[in-house]
């Protein structure tokens, strides 16, 4: 099996399995099943289902009886169609934990868009692991020792969010039963203790087969792109496409999203400008680009494309029109998650509401009440279109915890918090809070 994301790595990885699978029927005249996956997202825009098709086709994958592919959308799997709408409840699922980790984190990069789907990602490895008598074998770029450091910080988040590690001994199936504990407990934190159901169905998968190994090519072949740039552009028909190439990532447009959500905390919290904000985010991402051994092309296309105020201004619609085609999110929803104003019981409710909806200031003590259960049939659809949010996750966000820059959260959310703390994507930046110049000491932190 290949986990194949749409990217460019992973369309590599795709083309060097796929070597190997026709070199071995050509040399012994048999060669092994081989299974391609993967799996959809909001984030992932139509676009990348097209570098997929393209792929499959440069590689005769969709004629040959010896391949599988399918697509992994939440618990179900089913064979890759390029043309297959995005599931409603798919799109609902991601964009309602979207905004309920965004809401503890003032819409951070990474918390909003990648805690949940990281683990989404291990449950689908799990979901397509055992389908339909499941697989020997899962084919990796990442490198033998980044699979190790991974493990490793499983377990160690596992034992400081005050959870058991599975054995060691049990390999892959240990890992996937350790991300669920992890799972369980980090959706438990975002969603609240009483949404079971919800919880529940964001459980990582684990059965698959005790015997499930993983395999490297890391070792075997030139990985960076820049070695096969020919083989990515000309042969498989890869295309960077603007809106799903974004920094790091050439299979998600959430990176556009989190530079925007960067740009719309600056520029409405802190009173500065939109462009100060999405510049903050660029240099991080940029420098990331640069550990991860990006062509210096792709590295200098992504700084150009925020050079100017007119390059700024075309990605901020880009933004916005991709925050409400694929998770039909407004802008006044997005300004509401960066200022957080109803986790941590509202700590931010006043801030909020003087500085987007002075007309409610008057109803402080009413929202606060409803907050805390009363009921209100004026105030809350009022809220509900505001934030993108029920009541009920209203509620819970005021239960729960804030996280802040600035503070330590409670136990409320210590697998939040260790996940944030450890993030390997993040930077500690001085940034000015306020239109007067003061400073304070912030996080950026994204893909």
């Amino acid at each position: 099996m290949v986990a194949y994301g749409g990217g460019k790595d992973s369309a590599y990885a795709v083309a060097f399995v796929r070597a190997v699978h026709l070199a071995l029927a050509e040399r012994y005249g048999d060669t092994f099943q081989l299974r391609v996956v993967t799996m959809r997202h909001g984030g992932m825009p139509y676009q990348v289902m097209l570098n997929i098709d393209r792929t499959y086709q440069a590689l005769h994958l969709y004629e040959d009886p010896r391949v599988d592919l399918f697509l992994v959308e939440g618990e179900q799997v089913r064979p890759f169609e390029r043309d297959r709408p995005m599931p409603h409840r798919l799109i609902e699922f991601n964009r309602t934990d979207m905004l309920m980790s965004g809401h503890r984190s003032y819409g951070d990069g990474r918390a909003t868009f990648c805690n949940a789907c990281n683990l989404n990602v291990a449950n689908s490895f799990g979901i397509a692991a055992r389908h339909d008598g499941g697989v020997d074998l899962i084919i990796t770029g990442d490198s033998p020792q980044e699979q190790r450091d991974y493990a490793l910080w499983i377990r160690k988040l596992s034992r400081e969010a005050g959870l058991k590690p599975a054995d060691a001994r049990m390999g892959f199936k240990g890992t996937l039963e350790t991300l669920n504990g992890l799972a369980i407990a980090y959706f438990r934190e975002i969603h609240g203790p009483d949404d079971v159901e919800r919880i529940q169905e964001r459980g990582v998968t684990s059965d698959v087969p005790a015997t499930l190994r993983f395999f490297s090519i890391y070792d075997y072949t030139s990985y960076a792109s820049g070695a096969h740039w020919r083989l990515l552009s000309d042969f498989l028909n890869f295309v960077f496409d603007e809106v799903a190439f974004n920094f790091t990532e050439s299979d998600c447009a959430n990176p556009l999203l989190m530079a925007h959500l960067r740009g719309l905390r600056t520029e409405r919290v802190y009173q500065r400008t939109y462009r100060e904000g999405v510049g903050q985010y660029v240099d991080f991402a940029l420098e990331l680009m640069r550990r991860k051994n990006f062509p210096e092309h792709l590295v200098e296309e992504m700084r150009l494309r925020y050079d100017t105020e007119e390059g700024i201004e075309r990605t901020r619609r880009m933004a916005t029109e991709y925050a409400e085609t694929a998770f039909g999110l407004t802008t006044t929803q997005l300004v509401c998650m960066v200022y957080s104003p109803f986790a941590g019981g509202a700590a931010h409710l006043r801030e909020f509401l003087a500085a987007e909806h002075p007309d409610l200031l008057m109803d402080e003590d009413a929202i606060r009440a409803l907050l805390a259960g009363s009921d209100n049939r004026a105030l809350a659809p009022r809220l509900e279109r505001m934030s993108g949010l029920s009541v009920n996750d209203l509620r819970v966000l005021y239960d729960g915890a804030l996280w802040s820059p600035r503070t330590d959260i409670s136990d409320q959310a210590r697998v939040l918090q260790r996940v944030m703390v450890t993030d390997p994507h993040q930077k500690v930046i001085t940034v000015k809070r306020n239109s007067a110049g003061d400073e304070m000491v912030d996080r950026v932190a994204g893909r």
